[in-house]
C-alpha cells in the first residue's frame, strides 16, 4: 500500500548523528509547522541517535493518526536498530524491517508508554536487570526516570503519558536516557505560579531548586520541592555529562564539566556551564535527554546529599533576596 503524499507536514529526518552533544542541529531540522501529518527521512548510509530523539519522534508520532504518518524505507546499516528500539510499533506504522529476535539485556531499554504509576514502578523493575546494572549505578538511574516520569503526570496534562527509552553504550559504558511527552509544556506550567515571558525563562525557573508551577512559595510543598530537574542536572553535572531540556521553542543544555576542573552546583542555572537556544521549531511539550557515566563511583547517598545542600542554600539565598527587595505600600 502506498502512503498519500502531503504537501504540507511535520518533517523530521534521522541524521547520521544525533547525540546531546549536537542535538542542536537535529532540533532546528524539525519541521512543526503542519500538525496533523509527519514526514520521515533518513540518512541512507548510517544513523545513530540519542534515546532521546526516539522519544521525541513517537512521542510526536502519537499525536497523529498513523494513516498521516510518512516514513521513506530505512536504507542504512544500522535501520534494524529502529525496529527492535520499538519506534514503529509506537507510530502504528509496518517498517518493512525483518528483525531476528535476540535478547536486548545489557544494550537498550526499548520505547515505552507509561501512563500510570503502577506502570512506571513495573519499568524501574525490569529497567535494572536489563541494563545489567550494580547497585550503585542503578540508584540514581531509577531516581532520574522516576523523578522525569513524575513530573509528566503532574505537570504535562499530557493523554499521552511519558514517552521514554534508553540505551547503554560499552564503548563510553554509560547510559543515555531519553524522555518526551506531548503535554502542555513548562512556560503554561511555571506560569500558573511564576511570571516567565519565554519559553527559555520558564525552563530555567523550572531548572531552580525550590520553584514549582503548583506554588509561589519558596521551597515547594511537601508533595511538590520543585526539585526533580535540578536534582537530575546536578547528578549529570557531577558525572561531567549532558543534560538538556526542550520545551516550546528554546532549549537549556547542560555542558560538561572539563576533568581538570572541580564540580560545583549552583541553584542558579545560568551559572553552570551552558548553551542555551530560542528561535527553535516549537514542541508543545517537554523532551528531556541525561547521559550518566558509569565509570563515577559517587555514592548515591553521599551525591544526594551534596545535592540537597545546594538545594537548601539556593532556597535561603532567594528569600533573603526576596526580603531584602524595596516594599512599597
Amino acid at each position: 500500500m502506498v502512503n498519500p503524499v502531503f504537501l504540507d507536514d511535520m518533517k523530521i529526518h534521522l541524521p547520521n548523528s544525533a547525540f546531546l552533544g549536537n542535538i542542536d542541529t537535529f532540533i532546528r531540522s524539525f519541521d512543526s509547522s503542519a500538525p496533523t501529518s509527519l514526514n520521515i527521512t533518513a540518512n541512507d548510509k548510517w544513523i545513530s541517535v540519542h534515546p532521546v530523539v526516539l522519544s521525541l519522534i513517537a512521542s510526536l508520532g502519537l499525536t497523529i493518526k498513523p494513516e498521516n504518518i510518512i516514513c521513506q524505507p530505512l536504507m542504512a546499516k544500522s535501520r534494524h536498530y529502529f525496529e527492535r528500539m520499538g519506534l514503529f510499533r509506537l507510530l502504528g506504522i509496518s517498517s518493512g524491517i525483518q528483525v531476528v529476535a535476540h535478547e536486548s539485556a545489557g544494550r537498550f531499554i526499548p520505547l515505552t508508554q507509561i501512563n500510570n504509576s503502577g506502570q512506571l514502578t513495573n519499568f524501574i523493575t525490569e529497567m535494572v536487570p536489563l541494563l545489567h546494572l550494580e547497585p550503585s549505578q542503578a540508584d540514581p538511574i531509577k531516581y532520574i526516570v522516576s523523578e522525569l516520569v513524575r513530573n509528566v503526570f503532574e505537570h504535562s496534562g499530557s493523554k499521552y503519558g511519558a514517552i521514554l527509552c534508553a540505551q547503554y553504550y560499552a564503548k563510553s559504558n554509560s547510559i543515555r536516557i531519553g524522555i518526551a511527552d506531548a503535554g502542555v509544556g513548562i512556560k503554561r506550567t511555571i506560569n500558573q505560579s511564576w511570571p516567565a515571558k519565554t519559553d527559555l525563562e520558564a525552563i530555567k525557573l523550572a531548572l531552580i531548586p525550590g520553584i514549582t508551577g503548583t506554588t509561589r512559595k519558596e521551597g515547594g510543598t511537601e508533595q511538590n520541592a520543585g526539585a526533580g530537574l535540578f536534582f537530575i542536572k546536578s547528578i549529570a553535572k557531577v558525572n561531567r555529562d549532558f543534560f538538556m531540556v526542550y520545551s516550546g521553542n528554546a532549549m537549556y543544555k547542560l555542558l560538561k564539566t572539563e576533568s581538570s576542573k572541580q564540580v560545583r552546583l549552583y541553584a542558579n542555572p545560568d551559572k553552570d556551564k551552558h548553551s542555551e537556544n530560542e528561535g527553535l521549531p516549537r514542541w508543545q511539550g517537554t523532551v528531556v535527554g541525561v547521559d550518566i557515566n558509569l565509570d563515577h563511583k559517587s555514592e548515591f547517598s553521599a551525591l544526594l546529599d551534596q545535592i540537597r545542600k545546594a538545594y537548601a542554600e539556593g532556597v535561603k539565598e532567594r528569600k533573603r533576596a526576596r526580603y531584602k527587595e524595596a516594599k512599597f505600600i
